[in-house]
């Protein structure tokens, strides 16, 4: 009896610890119990916390247009980004954005692209992009800060797979509303680290592509948060278990460690 005991004070802490434990990285990862679920297969938590980002290019209309379908893999449902105003490549068109807003935070998002050239993009407080885009190498490419760093590409499963980022951001910091350092982002593609401790130096993609994007040419990065934003290029990637925690970040870096 003791040791059915033990066993079950063992499963249960180690539970606590896995959903806890801000480290724990791959495909399938729960969510902490104080992390924000922004995608869980619902139509619901779609209508709730997104909306389309109201920038300058804007042509959808809510309600959002992403549909649900069915995993092509595994069990539940997941979001296709297609939207029809965003075809031939232009985002910020049909992107859409949580309504919450951040500053530091731990991430993650589960991926998946159906076609080959599928393009879309997880922008960080709707400004830094991490790309994704199937067959792109170079650092316009797949787990690239955009137009920044490159990442391996043999690290992406490839077409019909699901992929997973783990990401801790760390937001620029000001002073008296001048810029004092640089955003910081660690990265974990598909549990293999991609990007640590990468300094951003700008945002990237013009007034089309998020905030601050037609600043001084995206260098005028100004102090205020942003949402977790989606892109829509009209092509057809998955997305699924999205979840975000948030971070003080003060006196600390973006390492996992």
């Amino acid at each position: 009896m003791r040791n059915i005991l033990f066993i079950i004070l063992f499963i249960i802490s180690n539970k606590i610890y896995l959903q806890n434990n801000i480290n724990t990285i791959g495909l399938g990862l729960k969510e902490p119990s104080d992390a924000i679920i922004l995608f869980d297969g619902t139509r619901e938590i779609i209508d709730t916390k997104w909306t389309y980002w109201n920038g300058p290019r804007l042509s959808a209309s809510l309600p959002i247009k992403w549909k649900l379908e069915k995993d092509p893999i595994d069990k539940g449902m997941v979001l296709n980004t297609f939207d029809e105003e965003a075809r031939n490549g232009k985002y910020g068109a049909a992107d859409i954005v949580t309504k919450k807003k951040f500053v530091d935070f731990r991430l993650h998002v589960e991926f998946l692209v159906k076609n080959k050239g599928g393009n879309s993009g997880v922008y960080l407080q709707n400004r830094y992009e991490i790309q994704i885009k199937d067959g792109d190498e170079t650092k316009h490419g797949m787990g690239a800060v955009i137009n920044e760093k490159s990442a391996p590409y043999e690290v992406y499963n490839g077409l019909g797979k699901w992929n997973s980022y783990d990401i801790k951001f760390k937001a620029a910091r000001f002073k008296n509303d001048i810029l004092i350092s640089q955003p910081e982002v660690s990265i974990y593609l598909n549990g293999i680290l991609i990007h640590d401790k990468v300094n951003i130096k700008k945002v990237w993609g013009g007034p089309f592509s998020g905030l601050d994007g037609g600043n001084n040419d995206g260098y005028g990065i100004s102090p205020k948060p942003g949402g977790l934003k989606l892109q829509s290029e009209g092509h057809e990637v998955l997305y699924r278990n999205i979840w975000i925690k948030n971070l003080n970040l003060d006196n600390d870096n973006t390492s996992f460690k």
